[in-house]
């Protein structure tokens, strides 16, 4: 029977992907609202698609402001996206050969990183920097890499730079993955030799699986070191994450 249900959550998960696709060749037609209407709608879809429930807390910051996040799973973009449409995401540049979705990704105005190339962190943190200047909203996932969720793995500092050099208040947000039994459900962990196919199947096959997003109250930066920010940011991710 769970094969039967992995299958027909892929299909609605599919057609929602192509569905989403013919919506973003609309974009340049619609105004800043209506992309990000549309980008809540389908991250929101996407995540109920594979068989999620989605738990929205607190509130996205307006203006500019750097979103930074624990990270677990290839669904993280779209579970921040259902609560803050706006945010424009970092992401390591492996995520382009991902089929379909990483079309979508490129298409929503991520950033991409190449971590093989020490430099283009510099790079990244000049366009982050600007983006903030202009008076949006930047995501990053300072682990670096996903982990398996209890307990966030160390946060580099190197693209909070951008947040510190322009004075931009950062507001940390907490994902947790849960099902029926488990306070943290292992069905999402995408680590070690994991590929992403067998991930989404593993999603797909799963019980009461839900994902809960908490917005935290925005950190400032002003005069703030960036390692000691990193860690107080950790620090404040661990303990929602333990938190009943």
């Amino acid at each position: 029977m769970r094969p039967v249900v992995a299958l027909w959550r892929l299909l609605r998960a599919t057609v929602h992907v192509l569905h989403g696709m013919l919506v973003m060749t609309r974009f340049p037609a619609l105004d800043e609202a209506g992309r990000h209407e549309r980008i809540r709608w389908w991250s929101a879809g996407l995540v109920r698609a594979m068989g999620l429930t989605l738990q929205i807390s607190g509130t996205p910051r307006p203006g500019a402001t750097l979103v930074v996040s624990n990270h677990i799973s290839w669904l993280d973009i779209a579970a921040i996206h259902a609560a803050a449409p706006h945010a424009r995401f970092v992401s390591k540049a492996d995520v382009l050969q991902w089929p379909l979705l990483g079309w979508l990704i490129r298409n929503a105005g991520t950033l991409f990183i190449e971590r093989e190339r020490k430099r283009d962190a510099l790079r990244v943190v000049h366009a982050m920097a600007e983006s903030l200047q202009r008076g949006e909203t930047v995501a990053v996932f300072p682990e670096g890499t996903t982990g398996e969720g209890p307990e966030p793995l160390p946060f580099h500092a190197n693209l909070l730079q951008a947040a510190v050099a322009t004075g931009t208040p950062v507001q940390p947000v907490v994902l947790r993955f849960f099902d029926e039994k488990r306070h943290f459900s292992d069905d999402v962990v995408f680590v070690g030799e994991t590929t992403l196919l067998q991930s989404i199947w593993c999603i797909a096959s799963a019980r009461g699986l839900g994902v809960q997003v908490q917005l935290l109250s925005p950190v400032g930066t002003q005069h703030a070191d960036r390692r000691r920010l990193a860690e107080h940011l950790r620090e404040l991710i661990a303990e929602r994450l333990v938190a009943p």
